[in-house]
């Protein structure tokens, strides 16, 4: 719209301004034409290719020239110039150049066709030349709405960015939980079956089948246990929403551990994401425990308190002879990271006092 009104300007200019030619007056007409169009056609520069002091240079210049037009001119449709370069200065200069220039242009103008400067254009009013600022109005408008279609697509591009970048972290924290998952379940159980494997091959070169039986259904209840586990995981990561007490209370008597949990509070639904990573860190700490410290009693805790949910497994030291073995290292990195996405705190350490001195504690405190 604005590149055909000014082709339309610069049209109706070289039919109706007179004189122009090439020498005396018309000369002068014709290169005030030529400057008035240069200026006009300015206006499809892009605004981040032009410093904003050649912005003002040019526009002045423009501004100056529009008036010796109208001056020098005699007859014609020199004033558009003036007006259409008025509207321009409001959308390229901010508010306060623009209306001292817009009001620098309409005094010019005002002033030329007033005292008569020039001999053309003396039927136009002096009133009609102070009018030709008016414009700039409507620039400052469209620069305005400009500005804030701007600011509206830059907070919709940086809200996608920021939604891009929120998913991203979701999929490398759901990565996360689903590793944690993972290893609670397969690299516990396979580490046990692994270690009773190595004990029965052990025992073969002793010729003790009795043993040796006795490794291999440990490995085949550790298997079926392992079954147990990951079928839990399943079921774990499609519910939605898991009772806290009554799963926990269900892990515990398949672990063989039952009457050993003692809740304190009032019991209320705490979120899903909450529930699964205390049902995971019950399972580590159990698993921990079946390994480090066999034949141990284990005392787990459920404390629902005003602003926090805590959970705390404990168990007394080992009661049978503990088969050497290797951790993976993960299970308290696994429990840290679990606890931190929700912004609560894990702890974990011996014990020295109580009915479980000398064995292991720990506790997650998680706040809602």
């Amino acid at each position: 719209m604005q590149w055909a009104l000014t082709l339309a300007v610069i049209a109706v200019g070289a039919l109706t301004i007179r004189p122009m030619g090439f020498s005396g007056r018309g000369l002068a007409v014709a290169a005030l034409f030529v400057v008035n169009s240069a200026a006009l056609l300015a206006r499809r520069l892009p605004e981040h290719k032009v410093p904003r002091h050649l912005v003002l240079a040019w526009l002045t210049l423009g501004t100056v020239a529009a008036a010796a037009l109208i001056g020098v001119s005699s007859s014609g449709t020199s004033y558009l110039f003036a007006f259409f370069l008025a509207g321009h200065i409001g959308y390229r200069l901010e508010t306060k150049q623009a209306l001292v220039l817009a009001g620098a242009c309409g005094l010019l103008c005002g002033g030329v066709l007033y005292f008569h400067l020039g001999p053309g254009h003396h039927l136009l009013p002096w009133t009609l030349g102070l009018t030709t600022g008016a414009p700039v109005l409507i620039g400052i408008i469209n620069r305005s709405q400009r500005q804030a279609v701007r600011a509206a697509i830059e907070a919709a591009e940086s809200a996608e960015r920021a939604a891009r970048a929120e998913a991203r972290t979701a999929v490398l924290t759901e990565r996360g939980r689903i590793a944690r998952d993972v290893h609670d379940v397969l690299a516990h159980s396979l580490a046990g079956i692994n270690m009773q494997l190595e004990l029965a091959d052990a025992l073969l070169d002793t010729g003790d089948l009795e043993k040796v039986r006795e490794a291999t259904n440990k490995a085949h209840g550790l298997v079926k246990e392992s079954l147990k586990q990951a079928q839990w995981t399943v079921h774990a990561l499609r519910e939605d929403a898991l009772p806290l007490v009554e799963s926990l209370t269900a892990m515990l008597a398949s672990s063989g551990h039952r009457d050993v949990l003692t809740v304190t509070g009032t019991v209320r639904a705490v979120p899903a994401q909450v529930t699964q990573n205390l049902l995971r860190i019950a399972q580590e700490a159990l698993t921990n425990a079946a390994r480090h410290a066999p034949g141990a009693d284990v005392d787990v805790e459920l404390a629902y308190a005003a602003s926090s949910t805590a959970l705390t497994i404990r168990n007394g030291p080992a009661t049978r002879r503990v088969n050497a073995g290797v951790g993976s290292g993960m299970g308290l990195i696994g429990m840290r990271e679990r606890v931190a996405l929700l912004g609560g705190t894990v702890s974990a350490g011996p014990v020295t006092e109580g009915p479980h001195q000398g064995g292991w504690q720990v506790e997650a405190v998680i706040p809602e």
